[in-house]
């Protein structure tokens, strides 16, 4: 099972930018689909972002298209996550995930493979 550690959360005006990185080990990267997803207590972990697994596809939720971009390096094993234009509603915990799919880049909750250890991005109004 691929192995994923998040990196690059934090405390962030509104309107401001963070990026997020995901690093997988343990298996062939590129066999998998990925994306990131953010939970906020109480309320059931979402998809926010996916690309597929040779990059030439993303899915985005309705409610950061146009705000962040999804990226992955195959050469370097990690995926990205660049958030821009923040908003407090952004504020969750967020988890980079794989799906072994060559078909999609929209990853179903139900699905996924393995989950990163989650990363806190908040934003402040």
């Amino acid at each position: 099972q691929v192995q994923l550690i998040e990196s690059g959360g934090g405390l962030v005006q509104a309107g401001g930018s963070l990026r997020l990185s995901c690093a997988a080990s343990g298996v062939t990267f590129s066999r998998y689909a990925m994306g990131w997803f953010r939970q906020v207590p109480g309320k059931e972990r979402e998809f926010v972002a996916g690309v597929s697994w040779n990059g030439g596809t993303t899915h985005y939720a309705d409610s950061v298209k146009g705000r962040f971009t999804i990226s992955r390096d195959n050469a370097k094993n990690q995926v990205y996550l660049q958030m821009d234009s923040l908003k407090p509603e952004d504020t969750a915990v967020y988890y980079c995930a794989a799906e072994a799919t060559y078909s999609r880049a929209y990853l179903h909750l139900q699905s996924v493979d393995s989950w990163g250890q989650g990363t806190q991005v908040t934003v402040s109004s």
